[in-house]
């Protein structure tokens, strides 16, 4: 887990200069995005959600829309990859729609690093060790997307996790940001198999 009270701050110092030396580089890409969302999709242009935090504490994660309000007979949504529009699959496939968790990044609920914030459903079916991914802050990008992202198993992932959760550095959040940066332009593991550029949901941890 976390060090000492000054590498704290230092991630935290980090993680705000990002955001906001983020925000204002994306400004533009931003707002052409919003605009093609809206002229595609309608409104809303932005996709809110709460998600647990540092603690399992739910915070309110800011997102771009990427899948439209598909519904059966019953009014129930249909599944994640049938509401998957073209937009959207592109918007994942760039990354381009999490950008906007960078204001969650600057108010504090999440890190630049750190494991993916993933649905509040799933905290009650992780296994006491899948759970320890809840001691830090959720992250834009995380120790697993560097090293499969959605195309490993629940379990590879939330083991990644872990194992950036006891050895995190600093130093290991800027190789991070960069690998990021790397595998972002070579697009890889955005989908698991099968899945395009979405996951499977997960039913719970073996073993519980």
């Amino acid at each position: 887990m976390l060090g000492s009270r000054g590498s704290v701050v230092a991630k935290r110092v980090m993680d705000v200069c990002g955001a906001l030396i983020g925000l204002l580089l994306a400004a533009p890409v931003l707002l052409a995005v919003a605009f093609f969302i809206r002229l595609t999709m309608g409104s809303p242009v932005l996709f809110l959600q709460r998600r647990p935090g540092q603690g399992g504490r739910p915070f309110t994660l800011v997102k771009f829309r990427t899948m439209a309000d598909l519904r059966d007979d019953a009014g129930v949504l249909r599944p994640d990859a049938r509401r998957l529009t073209s937009v959207g699959r592109w918007l994942r496939r760039t990354s381009l729609d999490e950008l906007p968790e960078l204001i969650n990044v600057l108010l504090g609920h999440m890190s630049l690093v750190g494991p993916r914030p993933l649905l509040l459903e799933y905290l009650d079916v992780y296994t006491p060790r899948q759970a320890r991914r809840h001691e830090v802050k959720p992250g834009l990008t995380g120790w697993a997307q560097v090293n499969g992202r959605n195309a490993v198993t629940w379990e590879e992932r939330f083991e990644l996790d872990v194992w950036y959760v006891d050895n995190w550095s600093l130093r290991l959040d800027l190789r991070i940001l960069w690998l990021t940066l790397v595998k972002t332009i070579r697009r890889e593991g955005i989908g698991a198999p099968g899945h395009d550029t979405t996951m499977p949901r997960f039913e719970g941890g073996r073993d519980r």
